[in-house]
């Protein structure tokens, strides 16, 4: 049996939480949890960033058109489109509109009465550095393929799925970013609309995010903005 309680089911986002502006629910997953339970533990990790995508624009996978591979990224908000980047597995959920997502670009280790220090254990485990070593705690999931290694979670498994409130879904547990901060995406190539500022961080966690926007040289309402 799940140590997970029927208690703890009706804060699982709810599919339609999904179906809204890519935008506004990439800032709006800041601060909610993932959780994927493997065997009898529950592997947790805290959204810190995200990125937002449309099928109009020359950044996404969808603007290169409909492909059964993609295809969960025209089905309705709260579908899993995942793929492979850099060697590793990626996660995405679909937001409202055909072609519209979110990338889950990186997190943070979450602990607490369901996800103890076994699960966190195990996630360290299942994402040693390259030298085999555990990586710090507040490393492990800074980044879109750390983030899916760590948490278990790969796309022969999950792609074009929906969530499965006794193995994946996402959990609000009440907390909330003080500030998020927006700014461009990454790994955007030049004339890909890479200009956009379609990527948010929580600000608390901006050190443990895939790159800091906060870091040496960046300046306010230039490079980022505080909202």
């Amino acid at each position: 049996m799940s140590i997970l309680t029927t208690a703890k089911l009706p804060e699982a986002l709810p599919d339609c939480f999904f179906n809204r502006d890519a935008q506004l629910l990439a800032r709006e997953l800041l601060g909610k949890v993932i959780r994927h339970r493997v065997g009898d533990l529950w592997l947790s990790a805290r959204i810190i960033e995200t990125e937002a995508y449309y099928c109009e624009e020359k950044g996404s996978h969808a603007s290169l058109g409909y492909t059964e591979k993609r295809k969960a990224l025209f089905l309705d908000g709260g579908h899993i489109y995942m793929y492979y980047a850099r060697g590793g597995d990626s996660l995405n959920f679909s937001a409202h509109g055909p072609g519209n997502a979110v990338l889950i670009k990186s997190a943070y280790p979450w602990i607490d009465e369901i996800s103890g220090p076994a699960s966190l254990a195990q996630m360290l485990l299942n994402n040693p550095d390259a030298n085999g070593r555990p990586r710090p705690s507040q490393k492990l999931c800074a980044g879109q393929t750390l983030l899916c290694k760590a948490l278990g979670l790969n796309v022969p498994t999950w792609d074009a799925k929906r969530f499965d409130h006794e193995v994946l879904f996402v959990e609000d547990v009440g907390t909330h970013p003080a500030h998020v901060i927006q700014t461009t995406r990454l790994g955007i190539p030049h004339g890909r609309d890479e200009h956009l500022m379609y990527r948010f961080v929580d600000s608390t966690y901006a050190p443990y995010c895939t790159r800091n926007p906060l870091r040496r040289g960046q300046v306010e309402n230039r490079d980022y903005f505080l909202i």
